[in-house]
């Protein structure tokens, strides 16, 4: 890999986020291919209502987009599921959402390898479950119910963020887990298979300015014999010495150090979206949009998140170019106040 390619330096061993007067470490300002960075977000008055802590799941099936969040500001906690039926496109999607004060219900542990992830508000409850190989994802919904297994298949971007020694992020982006498990839809039932079925992880750790807008693309899939995976990020990454883009084949990290260029219209997100760069060069065509947009009080968001097939090239660390035709994913513009 030549230095314009990897600027920002690779952390092989494990590291704290934070020192313990709650500022950055410097030495975990890097990216890795394991969860290696433990994010030891520290409390008191001085930090409290910066933290942000998350774990997303978006999954794609054959008839269904999906996604799951839990989520603490602190301040609020805030539970959300999507379904969207891809056989029946004119179909309203299933949404739930929940947003909890002081996130009462919400537990999002930092530290530990092995941790489990829950949030309940009433007729909505998600389960995280984490070992180092292992993921099981529940969901319990008055119309949507799930058990899902997702066995980590190899590397995971991640990278810690600084905008300041006391804003940065931490987040670890898993994509083309392959999944299997059930899926229940009002009274329609779904067997998973992992050839078909995928999942990607966003798990975030960190502390944030009261504003920021970013940029979020992914695609997975099988391409011949090869799994490939791509992720990719924009805007809340400028101006830092890092990014968070990668190409994975078979499980195998290709870290993609230069800042991309998104080209899209933020007036019709549904036209195609494009992501380039000396050494990728992808288009997504949407089949879905999501909207979602929150106004309450200090907290207040709008995302545009685009769902369809991507098409064009990557090249991975030894300058093997791999096709990314047929790829299905994601790519998003998201603007917080927080």
């Amino acid at each position: 890999m030549s230095p314009c390619d990897a600027p920002y330096p690779e952390l092989t061993s494990a590291v704290d986020l934070c020192r313990p007067d709650g500022r950055l470490n410097p030495a975990a300002a890097g990216f890795a291919r394991r969860p290696l960075i433990r994010p030891n977000l520290r409390g008191g008055p001085g930090w409290w209502g910066r933290n942000k802590r998350w774990e997303y799941w978006g999954i794609v099936t054959p008839e269904h987009v999906i996604g799951v969040t839990i989520a603490s500001l602190d301040y609020a906690g805030l539970l959300q599921l999507y379904l969207y039926d891809r056989r029946h496109p004119h179909a309203p999607p299933i949404v739930q959402d929940a947003l909890l004060p002081l996130a009462r219900g919400v537990v999002l542990p930092d530290l530990a390898a092995t941790f489990e992830a829950h949030g309940r508000h009433r007729d909505l409850s998600l389960s995280f479950a984490y070992t180092p190989h292992h993921a099981h994802l529940r969901l319990r919904s008055p119309r949507v119910r799930f058990e899902l297994d997702a066995p980590a298949h190899g590397d995971a971007l991640g990278v810690v963020i600084p905008w300041s020694p006391t804003r940065f992020q931490y987040t670890l982006k898993d994509v083309a887990r392959q999944l299997r498990g059930r899926l229940q839809v009002d009274d329609e039932s779904f067997d998973l298979r992992p050839a078909t079925s995928f999942g990607v992880l966003d798990r975030g750790r960190g502390r944030w300015p009261y504003t920021m807008t970013w940029n979020w693309g992914a695609g997975f899939g099988r391409r011949g014999d090869h799994t490939l995976g791509l992720q990719l990020g924009g805007k809340w990454t400028a101006h830092t010495p890092g990014t968070e883009n990668a190409l994975l084949v078979d499980g195998r990290l290709s870290y993609i150090g230069h800042e991309l260029t998104w080209e899209y219209q933020r007036d019709d997100p549904t036209a195609p979206w494009r992501v380039h760069g000396p050494r990728l060069d992808a288009t997504l065509t949407p089949f879905h949009l999501r909207r979602a947009d929150t106004n309450a009080l200090l907290i207040a968001s709008r995302t545009r998140q685009a769902f369809g097939h991507w098409s064009g090239w990557a090249l991975d660390a030894h300058d093997q170019r791999h096709d990314l035709e047929s790829l299905v994913g994601w790519a998003e513009e998201a603007a917080n106040r927080w």
